[in-house]
């Protein structure tokens, strides 16, 4: 597939400057070629545009004044958002084949659009809702009282267990499992006693979720992930967790039961959170930050501590062991420091 810089400024706005021509993929500014349209957001990388072969560069407005007019250029605002559209202007989603395979299971009573592809080895259970122009890929198991709203894509071997919702336009890749039980158990002197999951997990519109993610059904109330969050590979959701809208979370996280996640938020690869707090909306949690209290007010947070040699932090260690020490012994310094200043000060009076 191939487009016309015009085109591309028809379809998705900017301004072109330079000469009209064909683009055909993108590519990364140190190895475009002729055919390609590449884009510099971080000003670390301006060098390359030195060398940079590229037949158009997508560039801000900042650089406009720079440009060498014999190449071509698209000015935006934002180059890396624009770079994301003609991403997806080149590489459009799939869309549905409609159908459902010989091989695929539905269930008793399930209602499943005539625009939606359910394909080989899909198990759908009884009354559940499939709305319009889904995709569920092979493997996909869809539980007892399920609905999917329109636009849902279910890639290979996910399951959604019974009765939780999913919106418009929800994707959830291969192997993630909704609605799983929370891990609720009570102790009964000598053993475990499981508590029943009766929640359900709630995913509003627009929300993507990563391969082999892990959100668990409420143990009463339900486990919700508002309108627009991101959500990575391999992050663990407790049951009655509330994600907020447009929140994005990257891998490996792990958010304890009932913790609230604000709107606007990002949180970094590894980091852990507790149960039963609330992170204000629009706050920002660094990599691997163990968040172990509620956070009110929004900022950047990070507690993991910085990068160093195992020299250095074995060194850095033994000081941190003595610190209880050493702040007794300043302590009680401060006191023999202002015994010693006492006559002074009394013969000042």
């Amino acid at each position: 597939m191939a487009y016309t810089l015009s085109h591309i400024v028809a379809q998705l706005g900017g301004a072109l400057e330079g000469a009209d021509r064909l683009v055909e993929r993108l590519a990364p500014l140190d190895v475009a070629g002729p055919a390609d349209i590449t884009f510099l957001s971080n000003p670390k990388y301006r060098k390359q545009l030195e060398t940079c072969a590229a037949g158009a560069v997508i560039v801000s407005p900042k650089l406009a004044a720079e440009l060498d007019p014999a190449r071509s250029w698209i000015v935006v605002d934002d180059p890396y958002l624009y770079f994301a559209k003609v991403a997806t202007l080149f590489h459009p989603p799939a869309q549905p084949q409609p159908g459902i395979h010989p091989t695929a299971v539905v269930g008793e009573g399930s209602v499943i659009a005539a625009s939606s592809e359910v394909r080989e080895h899909v198990s759908i259970g009884r009354a559940a809702v499939i709305g319009e122009r889904c995709i569920l890929h092979p493997g996909v198991v869809v539980g007892d009282g399920t609905v999917l709203g329109d636009d849902v894509v279910l890639y290979p071997n996910v399951s959604v267990y019974h009765g939780c919702i999913l919106g418009h336009r929800v994707a959830v890749h291969s192997g993630s499992v909704i609605g799983a039980d929370g891990f609720g158990l009570a102790w009964a002197k000598d053993h475990w006693f499981k508590i029943p999951q009766t929640g359900r997990v709630i995913i509003e519109d627009d929300v993507e979720v990563g391969a082999n993610t892990t959100i668990d059904r409420g143990a009463l109330a339900d486990t919700i992930i508002r309108r627009g969050a991101k959500i990575d590979n391999l992050v663990q959701i407790a049951h009655n967790v509330q994600i907020g809208e447009h929140t994005a979370i990257a891998g490996c996280v792990g958010i304890a039961g009932s913790t609230r996640i604000g709107a606007h938020c990002t949180v970094g690869g590894a980091a852990m959170f507790v149960g039963h707090i609330d992170v204000a909306d629009k706050t920002h949690i660094g990599g691997g930050t163990l968040v172990s209290k509620s956070i009110r007010q929004p900022d950047t947070y990070a507690s993991s501590y910085p990068l160093q040699t195992m020299k250095e932090w074995l060194g850095n260690a033994v000081h941190v062991r003595h610190l209880d020490d050493l702040a007794k012994r300043i302590k009680q310094l401060e006191r023999e420091i202002g015994k010693l200043k006492e006559p002074e000060d009394n013969a000042n009076d």
